[in-house]
């Protein structure tokens, strides 16, 4: 996620603790929340994608979503 987007969620939590923000501030703090939410999940499932556990044997297991076993 762009960081001028990252400073724009940060202004509207600013302004949201000074006033009530308008209908379409409260809008775009939903979109720009939403879409970074999405960013760091796709961050952090592309970090966990390259991530093997070894066993005391040293076998390799690639880590999988729970419930995901292969």
């Amino acid at each position: 996620m762009e960081q001028k987007k990252i400073d724009r969620i940060n202004e509207l939590a600013r302004l949201a603790k000074e006033r009530e923000l308008t209908a379409e501030e409260l809008e775009e703090r939903a979109i720009l929340r939403r879409e970074y939410i999405d960013s760091f999940k796709l961050s952090l499932t592309s970090q966990l994608d390259v991530i093997y556990i070894v066993d005391e044997k040293g076998n390799k297991t690639k880590v999988q979503r729970k419930g995901r076993k292969k």
